[in-house]
């Protein structure tokens, strides 16, 4: 495929064009605001990079489309994808960086670290026995890249992990992995904790909803996937029945997340500004001109989006 006209916009832009700068990649770039992008812009390139573009671009007239998020809902949402036109998505640390996240949420639940805290506060010596990772069990939604990375973190510390997926084929540091469809109801209800790293489709949409919830008896859950994924209300009824314990929500419906939302002011909930595993912009550059030497040379790369499953 040749690529010479290279439109690169996203939130990271001003970082991106400094290091390309530096670099000689014999292209013709053009740095623009992902908001003051317009169809003249996608005329005149042959690839488009961004991270959140404004849901009117036509993406038809370029040739290949590259998100510098691991996630490509914001692509695909209410868009009727050109198939002649390339998408592929970054992979970077996100895994890494995810699973280190959600070990941090589950060993201050299990050091009592709140319960720490106020006993200094009153000056009181309340010895109170930790919990232990090597007793844990977890299950994670989402079989992928990041969710078997979680799995390998997690059962090298002894945590027994489940995943769930649309499959139910096993993967690698997963005890077992179970087909969304069938009865989970045993794995849930003996869950610790609940880790969400799905992405958003047709199918995901709401897929965490009082059928999931109303099974678990006590358990934490962390959501760094997709906030659409998880039906809000149900989640808030979970909270108020005791199902869910703690509820770790790094990503929400809406973000910024409003002011008027319940989350903010829930005791038993944890709120991060989308933070689990942000993009560096060294890794989005890496991964981007990796990725565009193996298309420009029709090389085999392992980024390349399913527009079908959305992921």
């Amino acid at each position: 495929m040749e690529l010479n006209n290279l439109l690169i916009s996203g939130n990271l832009i001003e970082e991106i064009q400094s290091i390309l700068d530096e670099k000689d990649i014999s292209k013709n770039v053009r740095y623009k605001d992902e908001n003051e992008v317009t169809e003249d812009d996608l005329e005149w390139a042959d690839a488009y990079v961004g991270f959140k573009p404004k849901a009117s671009l036509d993406f038809s007239k370029v040739k290949w489309v590259h998100s510098t998020g691991a996630g490509v809902d914001r692509f695909l949402d209410e868009r009727n994808w050109d198939p002649g036109v390339l998408l592929t998505r970054t992979i970077a640390s996100f895994g890494q960086k995810i699973a280190e996240y959600s070990l941090s949420y589950i060993l201050r639940h299990l050091q009592k670290h709140n319960q720490f805290i106020q006993y200094q506060a009153k000056k009181e010596w309340n010895p109170v026995t930790p919990g232990i990772l090597s007793e844990q069990r977890v299950v994670v939604f989402g079989t992928g890249e990041i969710g078997q990375v979680v799995a390998n973190k997690l059962s090298s510390l002894g945590v027994s992990v489940t995943g769930v997926s649309a499959s139910g084929s096993g993967k690698p540091y997963f005890d077992q992995v179970i087909a969304q469809n069938k009865d989970l109801t045993s794995y849930l209800s003996n869950a610790n904790w609940v880790i969400s790293t799905l992405p958003l489709t047709s199918d995901t949409n709401g897929m965490l909803d009082e059928k999931i919830f109303t099974k678990l008896n006590s358990a934490g859950f962390i959501n760094v996937g997709r906030g659409k994924t998880v039906n809000t209300n149900h989640l808030l009824n979970a909270l108020d029945d005791e199902k869910i314990h703690t509820a770790v929500l790094d990503v929400f419906e809406e973000e910024p997340l409003p002011q008027s939302s319940p989350f903010w002011e829930h005791d038993n909930v944890i709120i991060t500004p989308h933070i689990s595993a942000e993009t560096t912009p060294a890794e989005a550059v890496a991964c981007f001109l990796e990725t565009l030497e193996k298309v420009e040379a029709s090389e085999n790369f392992k980024n390349q989006v399913d527009i079908d499953r959305g992921y």
